[in-house]
């Protein structure tokens, strides 16, 4: 086991952590709203899907204390473009990890999993919310129906 293997998986699942943590509070604060319930749970996954190399090579898996690190974002609106920016970045810093482990083919192809969710899947959904959210908070004062747990259409 290296310490290169040791920080790319820390930086992997710290990411996902934090990933996690922001949508929770996006749901906590403006309720059930797509696509934070459904990501919230793809996030789960990829935390699991990294939990088995951290065993295989023999390294802690580190704490996840995000939740208490970060806030919910102000608006439905700023919370869409934030996991707009988390997406892109998340597949920038895939890249770079996927490259540093050429040695571990296992851990290259859990890191191209998560990538091609979050490129393929999860950007895409929040670009979507963030066209979605500036047409209703503009009509019709979307932020006051998400705080009563009403859906993001």
């Amino acid at each position: 086991m290296t310490e290169v293997l040791s920080s790319v998986l820390d930086e992997a699942i710290n990411d996902e952590y934090k990933a996690r943590a922001m949508y929770r509070l996006v749901i906590r604060k403006f309720g059930e709203i797509r696509p934070f319930i459904n990501i919230v749970e793809a996030e789960s996954r990829h935390i699991q899907a990294l939990l088995p190399l951290f065993d295989k090579y023999h390294i802690p898996v580190p704490e996840d204390n995000w939740e208490s690190r970060i806030k919910a974002p102000d608006s439905v609106t700023d919370a869409c473009q934030a996991g707009v920016q988390a997406e892109v970045d998340n597949a920038e810093m895939y890249n770079r990890l996927i490259e540093s482990t050429e040695q571990y083919p296992d851990v290259q192809a859990v890191l191209k999993q998560l990538q091609r969710a979050s490129s393929e899947n999860h950007l895409p959904a929040f670009q979507r919310c963030v066209e979605r959210g500036d047409n209703a908070e503009r009509g019709r004062g979307m932020g006051q129906r998400h705080r009563h747990g009403h859906r993001f259409e």
